[in-house]
């Protein structure tokens, strides 16, 4: 499958963001972080949705353990393999092990969570398959997380599962493919 939109360079990036894509890439362990060379093409538009991914995802309230739970779940119920890829490596330092991640990909109602992940996991697969939220689950979510952080947790939620969109619909390549 090839990508609709290929990746840019300094002529289709600009200095700003080639510069930002450069960082981002070796930060996320890569030559080249084909989501951030592709979606940089959009100048201005670039940063801003960096300014706000980053407040979500690492600059959100939530515990990165948590946003990564989240993130993780999101990838999976999209089968999103380019999302899914960057946040096993991110989850890995925010402590999601081989055995977490397993239980991820299986769900809430795998045994072995808390009652404050299997509320957020249970309200990321309601909020990704019915694009709501009952009122049993988010009274259950309500018990561990404050109006910011419930805020917070759709808001990451449907960050996530945009990208995942985004990433599905441009075709986006796997890095190192």
């Amino acid at each position: 499958m090839q990508p609709r939109i290929s990746p840019g360079r300094l002529r289709e990036l600009g200095p700003i963001n080639w510069v930002v894509w450069q960082i981002l890439s070796r930060a996320a362990g890569t030559d080249d972080a084909h989501l951030f060379s592709t979606l940089g093409r959009t100048k201005g538009l670039f940063r801003g949705w960096l300014h706000f991914s980053g407040r979500l995802m690492p600059g959100g309230r939530l515990p990165r353990h948590e946003s990564e739970l989240v993130i993780l779940r999101v990838a999976e119920l999209r089968d999103c393999a380019y999302e899914m890829d960057h946040h096993i490596r991110l989850g890995r330092r925010a402590g999601i092990t081989p055995e977490i991640l397993d239980r991820v990909r299986t769900g809430p109602t795998t045994d072995g969570w808390s009652d404050k992940h299997r509320a957020l996991l249970t309200a990321v697969d309601q909020l990704v398959e019915t694009r709501d939220i009952d009122d049993t689950t988010w009274t259950a979510l309500a018990q561990h997380y404050d109006e910011r952080s419930l805020i917070e947790i759709v808001l990451l939620i449907n960050q996530y599962e945009g990208l995942a969109a985004t990433i599905t619909a441009l075709r986006i390549q796997r890095d190192g493919v």
